[in-house]
């Protein structure tokens, strides 16, 4: 594997509280050294990059996407998902189970994990916390973490029944990984396809109360009280795609009594509201759903103060033939991946303020702290050569018809972005490199 060098950039690298500039040797896939700009001048590399005012950072790691392979590979594939990741900065993914057949066996993950899928990116993924995801009989964990699993989830689905959610946190905890739930009571959301609220009552929508999703978060959490204090253990409950304020304050008086909990934002969630979705535009349509500005402003104050730990895409293309239907009968979700920077860095850094050290943060040290992913999420000497290389100052206007992705389901097209990504480096290979 050829030496990289890059110099003259800033690194910020929150894990090891620098930010400053830095020059950084990449050799067989590991970062060999990261010295003071003109230490490394005299080293013989096959490629050297000028990151003059640029932002040099640990590779963004994504903790929620659906690759849709196998079985409906006509939406993405693991190949063209990680392509679209790599164009967005990613350099790790964690794929969800929701695939066709669900992965919930060691046979299975390890299909999905093969190298012959052709990742342009680091692939991890989460198989499914019960058999098929019914919600009924728990796969086998012990199983399924030898094979690689770094979580599990029915993503899509809740656990809902409390006796199969306390036991998937029982045998994850023995496991030594998070239980990542979709926090959704479906017996509140039937039929529904929005945000309970104004703009549902206008477009004659049924709307998902926010009870729907904050009942499942603080049911999780009376869970892991009982646990901890009748077992003797202590599981890790992670919040898969927080949107509603009363579920964050619960969070945050988990977090407040020591419970370890967790949980991720999604853009979508902390740039828009239900109002986006207009005339019944299928590409505002997700699960859970764009809420009302309370809720977002509510994201936003918990990214900035700490309370949410990442930031994760859910990431979840679709065939143009599936969302232009009826509101109601389109699929929920959008993609994610290429535009998660460019709205991080517009609405929390350049909108709120925060530093490009909590943003990356949010987007490496702390998912890769979530999943416990040895190497990755800082630059290290001796770590993964994993590296996103960014202009955070530029400005630029995200065009679907541009994706590395199959699908081009997204209500950000034409959508101003902040920061754009100039190149990914995986383990030492530049799998994207930008205008």
């Amino acid at each position: 594997m050829s030496d990289i060098l890059i110099l003259n950039g800033r690194l910020v690298d929150p894990a090891n509280g620098i930010d400053a500039p830095r020059d950084l040797l990449l050799r067989n896939g590991r970062v060999a050294a990261v010295e003071s700009p003109g230490t490394l001048r005299g080293v013989e590399a096959a490629e050297t990059i000028d990151a003059a005012g640029l932002i040099v950072a640990p590779g963004l790691i994504d903790v929620h996407v659906h690759l849709r392979e196998p079985g409906q590979t006509y939406k993405e594939t693991i190949a063209t998902g990680t392509a679209a990741a790599a164009a967005g900065g990613f350099t790790t993914v964690v794929a969800m189970p929701n695939t066709v057949p669900v992965n919930d066996t060691a046979a299975k993950l390890e299909w999905m994990l093969d190298a012959t899928r052709n990742p342009a990116v680091k692939l991890f993924a989460m198989p499914a916390a019960t058999i098929g995801s019914m919600g009924v009989e728990l796969t086998d964990f012990d199983a399924l973490r030898k094979a690689g699993a770094v979580g599990f989830t029915d993503d899509g689905k809740p656990v809902l029944e409390d006796h199969v959610m306390l036991a998937a946190l029982v045998a994850a905890a023995r496991a030594e990984v998070p239980v990542s739930q979709h926090a959704e009571d479906t017996r509140l959301t039937g039929g529904c396809s929005m945000n309970a609220g104004a703009v549902a009552f206008r477009l004659g929508l049924r709307g998902m109360p926010v009870e729907a999703e904050s009942s499942i978060v603080e049911r999780d959490i009376r869970l892991l009280r009982d646990i901890e204090s009748k077992e003797g253990l202590r599981p890790h409950l992670h919040v898969q795609h927080v949107s509603t304020a009363r579920a964050m304050e619960a969070i945050r008086a988990a977090k407040r009594e020591g419970l370890h909990v967790t949980c991720e934002v999604a853009p979508h969630h902390f740039t828009l509201t239900d109002e986006a979705i207009g005339d019944y535009d299928t590409h505002a349509k997700m699960n859970p759903p764009l809420r009302v500005e309370s809720d977002r402003a509510a994201m936003v104050a918990a990214l900035v103060d700490g309370t949410a730990d990442c930031i994760a895409t859910d990431h979840a293309p679709h065939a143009a033939h599936e969302k232009e239907q009826e509101f109601e009968r389109a699929p929920n979700g959008i993609t994610g991946l290429e535009t998660a920077l460019g709205l991080a860095l517009r609405v929390l850094h350049r909108g709120q303020g925060l530093s490009l050290s909590r943003i990356v943060s949010l987007m490496s040290a702390a998912p890769a702290q979530i999943v416990s992913l040895a190497g990755r999420g800082s630059l290290a000497k001796g770590h993964f050569a994993d590296i996103v290389i960014f202009d955070a100052g530029a400005t630029w206007t995200y065009d679907a018809k541009t994706t590395r992705s199959r699908s081009r389901n997204t209500p950000f097209d034409g959508a101003e972005m902040r920061g754009r990504v100039k190149a990914t480096i995986c383990e030492g290979r530049i799998v994207y490199r930008g205008n």
